[in-house]
């Protein structure tokens, strides 16, 4: 039988006041990553803007929310984002609008992102935090990401770029022409800009959630 475990994800930006017309910039970088995220069946509705500078979606797709986390924070650049996820059940019948679902999978996303604002999780600054009814697993995957997050909030927009390229065309050779660029300095900017350490908590944090909930 189908799984009924959800995962929802709520996401806002950081230091949104400091840009102007932040929602219509929002708007149009979200419209062009849900058609990719929905054309590869990643998530189960657009991502909406539904308060401000925040914006939410809805997924059953859970061991890909690693791939998505990553994909929307370089999709997004330069806007800086902090992500809550939360797994459970919903309520409601998945449909449009997200903003008018409800059920514990939103209600720990909420409380995932809450953490974030607070600083609750940990003595150091995080971007992503998980919640779920396993505390097991919420401790594993939220320290998995807090370090994880350590390493991403030194990344530069140089090697964002960089990574953004690379995960678009895979080669150091397709890349490094991309951005009229040799290949030493793509290879270079991969690794200051941790992209392996990215692409391996990808793969690892979807491992486990594929192992607790699927």
């Amino acid at each position: 039988m189908p799984s009924t475990i959800y995962g929802v994800l709520i996401a806002d930006v950081l230091e949104s006041r400091a840009r102007a017309d932040i929602r219509g910039l929002l708007g149009r970088k979200l419209a062009a990553v849900s058609k990719r995220h929905l054309r590869k069946k990643l998530i189960q509705l657009p991502y909406s803007v539904t308060a401000g500078d925040e914006f939410q979606t809805v997924t059953r797709d859970l061991p890909s929310i690693p791939a998505v986390i990553l994909d929307l924070r370089r999709a997004l650049r330069p806007l800086s984002l902090r992500i809550g996820v939360g797994f459970g059940r919903i309520s409601d019948r998945i449909q449009p609008p997200v903003n008018r679902l409800g059920g514990e999978a939103f209600q720990r996303a909420r409380g995932a992102i809450e953490n974030i604002k607070t600083g609750s999780l940990f003595k150091f600054d995080v971007l992503t935090a998980f919640a779920s009814r396993n505390a097991g697993f919420n401790s594993t995957i939220n320290l998995i990401y807090g370090l994880h997050d350590t390493l991403v909030l030194k990344i530069t927009e140089k090697q964002w770029e960089t990574i953004e390229e690379f995960l678009d065309t895979p080669t150091l050779e397709q890349t490094a022409k991309r951005l009229k660029l040799d290949a030493s300095t793509v290879s270079r900017n991969l690794k200051r800009g941790y992209y392996w350490q990215l692409s391996e908590t990808v793969k690892v944090a979807g491992s486990l959630i594929e192992r607790t909930f699927c």
